[in-house]
């Protein structure tokens, strides 16, 4: 397997300015997938290279099962339970950078003890998505022969569950969070001190005793781009500048799995900078199409003719 993810598959609601929707496929394994899934397309007459690591409860559509499998993913990882699909409601306001959650369930989450399929224990990636951090050490552990390791959070587990959280993050290579969840680990508003604390331990549980932390941090800026902070040197990317945003729900995990997909197969990615960059302007990418549309609409119906022209405007715009 080329790229494994673990992650929430949900159902959201969602208000924006814009358009709102209800129902809608999303969660980070589905938004992750999605992206990941354009740029490793399923092969003739070969199993789909992606493999999703989840839970869904009996209220999941066919409808939104086959969305999923259409974008060329594997759902053998996927289990079915006896209850409701995760479900988050929120609403955009204004500019749309900062969302107000009305509601979170957990459901058939709550308590679920994620299980690699045998033959997938050693993907060239591994991504653990935002979930609770004890499933993410859960799922590192069981896929010791894992290429590149990688891993996302959020605000709720650096609040709640800060030592699981450390933990993980010792055990990968790479980290993708946004700025103010790498600020708020470190307790640094510096972001390039800050991932240095993180990739040092400083910042983790235990601090430099307990061990380094993952030894490249991507920082996700929104409007300002993004960051990578790696073994090989700094990379920075602008945003692509989109006047179409319709929905950021899943912006950040289609950065992610727009990455992650980039470098599969990749020897040594994590250590060559042209790897990386160019990596780096496809998540770049990738996301800005994830925002015009709600849900997970946009990417699962990309044309590869529009992706492809705005890669190459874009590589012009940043210089690459």
């Amino acid at each position: 397997m080329k790229l494994v993810i673990l992650g929430s598959i949900g159902l959201d609601d969602i208000e924006t300015p814009v358009v709102s929707g209800s129902d809608l496929l999303g969660g980070a394994a589905a938004h992750a997938g999605i992206a990941a899934g354009f740029h490793l397309p399923p092969t003739p007459r070969k199993p789909p290279a992606i493999g999703l690591v989840s839970a869904v409860g009996n209220d999941f559509s066919t409808e939104a099962q086959r969305t999923l499998e259409d974008c060329g993913l594997n759902l053998a990882g996927v289990v079915r339970k006896d209850g409701s699909t995760f479900r988050w409601s929120g609403r955009y306001e204004g500019s749309m950078d900062d969302v107000t959650t009305i509601s979170t369930e957990v459901n058939v989450l709550e308590n679920y003890i994620p299980e690699i399929p045998a033959s997938w224990r050693d993907p060239d990636v591994l991504f653990c998505a935002n979930t609770h951090p004890r499933s993410q050490v859960a799922v590192l552990d069981q896929c010791p022969g894992a290429v590149i390791t990688a891993l996302d959070s959020f605000m709720l587990w650096i609040d709640t569950e800060f030592k699981l959280l450390s933990e993980a993050l010792r055990k990968v290579d790479l980290a993708i969070l946004n700025e103010e969840e790498v600020c708020a680990i470190a307790g640094d508003d510096l972001v390039h001190s800050a991932a240095a604390k993180i990739s040092s331990g400083e910042a983790l549980y235990g601090g430099t005793a307990a061990g380094p932390g993952p030894p490249g941090v991507i920082v996700k800026r929104g409007r300002s781009g993004s960051v990578a902070y790696l073994d090989c040197g700094t990379i920075t990317l602008p945003a692509y500048p989109t006047d179409a945003l319709v929905d950021p729900t899943g912006a950040g995990d289609s950065f992610a799995g727009g990455l992650l997909a980039n470098i599969a197969g990749r020897k040594g990615a994590l250590n060559q900078p042209d790897t990386m960059r160019d990596a780096l302007l496809h998540a770049t990418v990738t996301a800005s199409f994830s925002v015009e549309g709600l849900g997970v609409s946009s990417v699962s119906n990309l044309d590869r003719g529009r992706y492809h022209a705005r890669a190459d405007k874009f590589r012009r715009m940043a210089g690459l």
